[in-house]
């Protein structure tokens, strides 16, 4: 059981099917904002723990090889789906696993990326996609189950998949916040466009650590000491992005 679902209950993954085709605000403006925000925490992008859902695209081994600084971005999301503990994940209903790409196509899901490899399609369900948007039919009846309003997303690719999830998000009137070091695409050139692109269009830019530290809000936490602990394993991992 993973330590992170007592901050957020929810992972997701999505993945596409082999018939999709596969290519290769540095601060918010409130006035251009297509969203009416109030002064609360959501105006100035705070995450909460009872309302929040981590969404991991299409992650999986045929890409291991082809995306820019594709370990980081494991090491990343495994950081992200282990800095909560499993007390709140019951059932598939607390604990969603949006499935990316065709396993014989594109390959299983990244073992690699979880704290516990088991988790993959039982606690974390898995849902499989032909669009590239993660916002299936089938993917939005179940977070519209779940009510939540703030989503957190990594995974690839960040210019195709993971901009279009962003911004259906967004126009649905979500926040949503991009691990930074948990997304990329093959091209560095495209990464940087498409985190300017979904910045520019409202959502929010942070990193794996501070995104922890945010939902965790205290070191009274209960999970702080454990997550304090990932923190320094994550820290001893080289982050490509830093280059």
């Amino acid at each position: 059981m993973s330590l992170i679902n007592s901050i957020i209950p929810i992972i997701l993954l999505l993945r596409v099917t082999a018939s999709s085709v596969f290519i290769a605000q540095p601060y918010r403006n409130h006035k251009m904002s297509s969203r009416l925000l109030s002064t609360s925490a959501r105006a100035v992008g705070k995450l909460s723990p009872q309302n929040s859902v981590l969404l991991v695209c299409d992650v999986q081994e045929l890409f291991r090889p082809l995306i820019h600084k594709m370990e980081t971005v494991i090491n990343t999301t495994k950081f992200m789906t282990s800095a909560q503990d499993g007390e709140n994940v019951h059932t598939c209903d607390t604990s969603s696993h949006l499935r990316d790409n065709h396993t014989k196509v594109f390959g299983p899901t990244i073992p690699d990326a979880f704290a516990d490899p088991n988790d993959i399609g039982t606690l974390v369900p898995v849902f499989e996609k032909k669009k590239f948007s993660m916002m299936t039919p089938e993917c939005t009846d179940h977070l519209s189950s779940l009510g939540k309003t703030s989503f957190l997303l990594v995974g690839i690719e960040a210019h195709v998949c993971l901009q279009q999830t962003a911004l259906d998000l967004l126009e649905q009137g979500h926040d949503v916040h991009i691990i930074a070091d948990g997304v990329s695409s093959q091209q560095k050139y495209d990464r940087e466009m498409a985190l300017k692109r979904m910045e520019s269009s409202g959502a929010w830019l942070t990193s794996a650590q501070s995104a922890a530290f945010m939902l965790l809000g205290s070191a009274d936490h209960p999970n702080f000491k454990a997550v304090s602990k990932l923190v320094k394993e994550h820290m001893a991992l080289k982050n490509e992005f830093n280059e």
